[in-house]
């Protein structure tokens, strides 16, 4: 789709003033990882299309996000910006892309950038304070995401609901604000209880967006696939399915192979024909040739 003066493309700035308290309305924002899903999330005008490290599952089969590279996130994100979307395309830095220097963390964030982000996404508090600074010393906006960090999943013993004790709840505030102060221009917030999200969300000038964290957050994320029932394994509590797109794909795929087997697919009129000249003369050439 192209860009009109009615639906202007997102732009970080614009996301960074969208404060629920302040009147705006609350930020949507969805995954996708290539052109179709980008066209659809545009077309259904959401703010933000999230290119997520849960690519690694819910694409490439891996059983959590550790496995997906720096490399596969800039080709994903590439297919996304190539629908030319009016979301803002949020680009998911992977474990270990971000984790080893400054530089190497500048310098894989530009690849991002370079497939057609316009903002990346990293993972934890305060110790990503230096690796933020960075990116925002190269002029790359940065998305943080604290709480139930899934890069973290060795670290933290599984998938559990975050900051459920006070000072839990007390540190995961202040890292809040310290990545605010590192630039941060909005903050996802995972697997936190609704009243942490809710005085994390009140701390800060930034937005957050919440993913199992409570209706009180400035925006909502899904994962598209959640969303729409592309996949149907089993859910965490915080997933709502608006569709049930993998039973009626499997419906039509069941549908076409009951017609192929059973000669009915594809008809005369889904078929190419000779004129009755052009048949004519074949069939002659093939009697001839026997």
């Amino acid at each position: 789709m192209s860009d009109s003066p009615a639906t202007p493309r997102v732009t970080v700035p614009s996301v960074r003033s969208r404060k629920v308290r302040d009147g705006a309305e609350p930020l949507v924002m969805v995954t996708a990882y290539d052109a179709p899903g980008a066209r659809m999330a545009d077309e259904a005008g959401v703010d933000m299309i999230l290119v997520g490290d849960s690519l690694a599952m819910v694409v490439l089969g891996y059983d959590d996000t550790l496995d997906v590279t720096i490399d596969d996130m800039a080709h994903h994100t590439a297919a996304v910006a190539r629908a030319k979307p009016k979301p803002l395309i949020v680009g998911d830095l992977p474990w270990m892309s971000y984790h080893v220097s400054r530089s190497e963390t500048v310098h894989n964030a530009a690849k991002l950038i370079r497939a057609g982000a316009q903002c990346v996404k990293l993972e934890g508090g305060r110790k990503r304070v230096p690796m933020i600074d960075a990116l925002v010393d190269a002029e790359i906006p940065v998305m943080g995401h604290i709480g139930l960090t899934p890069q973290s999943v060795n670290a933290m013993g599984g998938f559990r609901v975050q900051a459920r004790e006070r000072e839990a709840a007390v540190r995961l505030i202040a890292a809040a604000k310290e990545l605010q102060h590192a630039g941060c221009f909005a903050i996802v917030l995972e697997g936190i209880p609704d009243e942490v999200a809710a005085l994390v969300t009140d701390a800060l000038e930034i937005p957050t967006i919440g993913i199992g964290a409570g209706p009180r957050c400035d925006g909502q994320v899904l994962v598209m696939h959640d969303v729409l029932g592309i996949e149907n394994r089993i859910a965490p509590k915080f997933v709502r399915r608006y569709a049930d797109v993998k039973s009626t794909s499997v419906d039509a795929l069941r549908a076409f192979a009951a017609d192929v087997r059973g000669g009915e697919f594809p008809s005369s009129a889904e078929s190419y024909h000779l004129s009755a000249e052009q048949a004519e003369q074949l069939s002659i050439y093939g009697s001839t040739h026997h």
